[in-house]
C-alpha cells in the first residue's frame, strides 16, 4: 500500500490542490485497500472450502468448515489490513499539494 500511495503522490497532490480534504484522501486510500482485502478474502474462502478434505485430516476437535474459525480469521486479517494501510493512508492525507506537483 505504501508503494501504491508513493506512485499516486502526484494524483493525490492534484486532488488536494483542487480541494480534496485530508479525510477524503484517507477514505480513498483505505477504501482501495479494503476492496483488495475483500477480493483476497473471497479467494481465500473459496480456496479453504475447496481444501476441506485435506484440512479435515490435519485438524483436531475442529470441523474443517467451522464458522467461528472462518469468522475469527476474517476479523484478524481485517484488523491487520486496516492497521497496515492506515500509515500510508495518513501519509497520503498529509501530502503538500505544491511539493507533490513540483516533483514531476
Amino acid at each position: 500500500m505504501a508503494l501504491a500511495v508513493g506512485q499516486r503522490r502526484h494524483e493525490i497532490g492534484v486532488r488536494m490542490a483542487i480541494g480534496a480534504r485530508p479525510g477524503e484522501i484517507l477514505r480513498m486510500v483505505l477504501g482501495q485497500a479494503w476492496r483488495w482485502r475483500s477480493l483476497e478474502f473471497a479467494l481465500g474462502l473459496v480456496g479453504a472450502l475447496a481444501l476441506t478434505r485435506l484440512l479435515q485430516r490435519l485438524l483436531f476437535e475442529v470441523g474443517p468448515t467451522d464458522p467461528l474459525t472462518f469468522v475469527g480469521v476474517a476479523v484478524v486479517l481485517g484488523v491487520a489490513t486496516l492497521v497496515a494501510c492506515y500509515v500510508p493512508a495518513r501519509r497520503a492525507a498529509r501530502v503538500d499539494p505544491i511539493i507533490a506537483l513540483r516533483t514531476e
